[in-house]
């Protein structure tokens, strides 16, 4: 498995499973299949209620723990130092391990700076193995990146070949901070699946367009982690690494960036309201 070094050393899968909207029932079948698929990254979150069948199938799969990699998010419910410094406790029962890998903050809102710290001393006391942030877009990644202690090792973005994020990941670099991508595979939207370019340049290594898409972030450096709940999907997904675009396909699909987010703006008021009502419910 391909792996990226993180900015404290430590090595990370680069392609992983995500559980997004996987419900908890059936969550820990999905994870068993994605282990046995070759999967060695899972990406889960406090707010996608199915940490405890994350850990279940880690647990039943009978794979060493050091050789997978957990990822999960603080949601934003569990800001401010001492409500993170709890979850981040919970979290690790409901895996059912000693450490996370890898713990984000899921959003900009609310006290991120209180719940940040809190990721900064479970990683001191290696509850966790490396921190960062999730959704924090250029001035909200910067203010953090340089106010806090520890820089951010990832930042998990939208990032898909319909909102590309490069000027984001030039910012991300200038601080050593990896750009993870969520929806990859854009969801399905504006297309995605039967996008003629994507098309035609799979058929040029007998690629499908998720394979493609996929490959293209790869080679931009970007971690991902799609997600299926079908098993030829997942195989499908993760077998990229015997192929690599040409510089010349690189360039064309830079042409599809459309520069904006396909699902919201974590800038615009209506979201923050969104988010708001969220934090009340989730």
């Amino acid at each position: 498995m391909k792996t990226v070094r993180l900015n404290n050393g430590v090595e990370m899968p680069q392609i992983g499973y995500g559980v997004y909207q996987i419900s908890e029932a059936e969550c820990e079948r999905c994870v068993s299949d994605a282990l046995r698929a070759g999967y060695r990254m899972i990406d889960t979150a406090q707010a996608y209620h199915n940490e405890t069948g994350v850990g279940h199938a880690v647990r039943k799969s009978g794979i060493d723990r050091k050789d997978i990699f957990l990822v999960s998010k603080i949601w934003i419910s569990n800001y401010g130092y001492e409500k993170a410094k709890a979850s981040i406790d919970e979290s690790l029962l409901r895996l059912q391990t000693d450490y996370i890998d890898l713990m984000l903050l899921h959003q900009p809102f609310c006290d991120r700076y209180g719940a940040y710290r809190a990721l900064e001393e479970a990683y001191r006391e290696g509850k966790v193995r490396a921190i960062g942030v999730s959704n924090f877009y250029p001035d909200h990644f910067i203010d953090l990146a340089s106010n806090m202690e520890i820089v951010p090792a990832v930042n998990q973005v939208e990032t898909h070949v319909f909102n590309q994020q490069i000027e984001a990941q030039r910012i991300m670099d200038e601080f050593g901070t990896r750009i993870m991508s969520w929806g990859p595979l854009a969801e399905g939207r504006n297309g995605f699946f039967t996008n003629t370019q994507l098309a035609e340049i799979g058929a040029k290594y007998g690629k499908s367009i998720p394979q493609v898409a996929l490959r293209w972030l790869i080679q931009r450096g970007v971690i991902v982690i799609p997600k299926s709940t079908h098993v030829e999907r997942m195989r499908q997904n993760i077998d990229i690494f015997d192929f690599s675009l040409s510089d010349e396909d690189m360039a064309a699909i830079a042409t599809l960036d459309t520069g904006h987010s396909l699902f919201f703006d974590h800038h615009d008021a209506e979201t923050t309201r969104l988010f708001m009502g969220w934090k009340k419910t989730l």
